[in-house]
């Protein structure tokens, strides 16, 4: 990584040919995390001090005790893992998402922001970003890290903002200002999967799939509200299953509230995981209950505006 200017930008150099120079990684609809690139690139990342598990406090679900039974395997979900057991976004997920369906510099909207992943990457890359987190310390542990990484908060419009509150309210507040973004970048709480806290506001702790729903349709659709015309946006999800053993179609629901505001399905891209844990749990679920191991999410990418203007706003 060659540091350019301002602490925090840097140009990675590609040497490769082809789609793979073109585009950092070829365009296809599978992106596999587990391989010698993807890793070297990942480190790379992580270089700079990114600690995306930081500020994620609480009780958590953790890989040995997965082993040893003590979760049940209806909330076996294959994720990235710390050493804490808490999921971790990935960065270069971050980087190809932002080069591939943001316009060059533009602004990025994460309306379940989290820890300070997608928020360091995006300045990196000279993207404004603005991301919504419920939690106060999550926001706390964040900027501190930015500020580490950056080197302080004298770097302009290119520091990540991180907010306190409900996303449905703040969302409201960006509405009413009349904000818009150029591109919609997130990874939503997959129902109560994962539970940080007990705060108002908090969809993670609904119990209820369709009042859940309800909630996340809402954030989804004033999401869209704040998304310019002819600009892209991207929810990383996948399905996970419920208390009886059956999986929640939480990837179609995504999709349709996207549809019902008007902001149609333009492409899905399978993230293959790396099985962590998963091939100690794998038989003796699969023996007891026929669940098949996961290891894959769903990178969904919708499009609001007309598909002739792509081709304009992403010179």
């Amino acid at each position: 990584m060659k540091r350019l200017g301002h602490k925090g930008f840097f140009d990675i150099k590609i040497h490769q040919r082809g789609l793979a120079g073109q585009f950092l990684l070829p365009p296809f609809s599978v992106l596999h995390t587990y391989t010698g690139e993807w890793k070297r690139r990942k480190q790379q990342w992580l270089a700079l001090g990114i600690k995306g598990e930081v500020g994620r406090g609480g009780e958590v679900y953790n890989a040995r005790e997965w082993v040893r039974g003590k979760i049940p395997d209806e909330k076996g979900l294959c994720v990235n893992l710390t050493a804490g057991g808490r999921s971790v976004f990935d960065p270069v997920l971050c980087e190809l998402m932002y080069s591939w369906f943001c316009p060059k510099g533009g602004s990025i909207l994460d309306p379940f922001a989290g820890g300070s992943v997608r928020g360091v990457v995006a300045s990196c890359m000279g993207y404004e970003y603005y991301g919504c987190e419920l939690r106060p310390e999550q926001v706390q542990a964040n900027r501190e890290q930015a500020i580490e990484i950056f080197g302080g908060e004298e770097i302009g419009v290119n520091y990540p903002k991180w907010v306190v509150g409900d996303s449905n309210k703040v969302l409201d507040g960006l509405i009413e200002k009349g904000v818009k973004y150029d591109f919609i970048f997130t990874c939503p709480p997959y129902g109560n999967l994962e539970v940080y806290n007990d705060l108002e506001g908090d969809i993670s702790n609904i119990q209820n799939y369709d009042e859940f729903l309800e909630a996340y349709s809402s954030i989804i659709h004033k999401a869209c509200h704040c998304l310019r015309q002819n600009r892209f946006a991207c929810f990383v999800v996948a399905n996970y299953r419920d208390k009886k053993g059956f999986y929640h179609d939480f990837v179609g629901d995504t999709i349709r509230a996207f549809e019902e505001y008007g902001v149609h399905f333009y492409n899905e891209l399978i993230l293959v995981t790396p099985p962590g844990s998963l091939p100690v749990r794998a038989g003796r679920v699969f023996s007891s209950t026929r669940k098949v191991g996961k290891m894959h999410q769903n990178v969904l990418v919708f499009y609001k505006g007309e598909v002739k203007k792509i081709k304009e706003v992403f010179k």
